[in-house]
């Protein structure tokens, strides 16, 4: 009988942290979340190689179907995402930069959203999704989360813009 307890406590507790593991706000089957930095900067605004980056930021997410440009409010982060929306006549919407992962989860469930963010954000994301190391930190690193139709999560990692 002690024995019975002991394993359903432990089913229990087993239970209980599964949902407590980063990785539990998922998302959506047949999703495809696009994460970037912003591009490089001098100061506070990007610098030269930033701007070029920026427009390479075009070509790298070309034929990916990108539906939802999503950025904070910063001005290195709406300068990188600029001319993808100019491209793509997309608007860039606006998300808080401290934990933008629920609202690019709930809103990019079934299409194709990027986000233009910085290193605290951006680990964020990875930490609350529970997904692998390395993250997109470096200027130019463009990782793409897709998940399937059962919601089985890869993550392909990518470069672009100027060396």
């Amino acid at each position: 009988m002690i024995r019975r307890h002991i394993l359903i406590a432990l089913v229990s507790l087993t239970t209980a942290s599964c949902a407590l593991i980063p990785g539990t706000h998922a998302i959506s089957p047949n999703s495809t979340v696009i994460v970037t930095r912003h591009g490089d900067r001098d100061g506070e605004d990007l610098s030269d190689k930033g701007r070029a980056r920026a427009q390479a930021l075009v070509t790298a997410v070309e034929g990916l179907g990108v539906k939802h440009i999503y950025s904070p409010g910063i001005q290195r982060n709406l300068d990188t995402a600029a001319p993808l929306a100019q491209a793509t006549g997309l608007p860039v919407k606006r998300l808080p930069q401290e934990n933008p992962t629920p609202a690019l989860v709930e809103r990019g469930a079934g299409t194709v959203v990027l986000w233009v963010g910085n290193k605290g954000n951006i680990a964020s994301i990875w930490e609350t999704l529970g997904l692998s190391e390395p993250l997109p930190l470096s200027y130019g690193d463009l990782h793409i989360i897709r998940t399937d139709s059962a919601g089985q999560v890869t993550i392909e990692r990518r470069r672009y813009g100027p060396v």
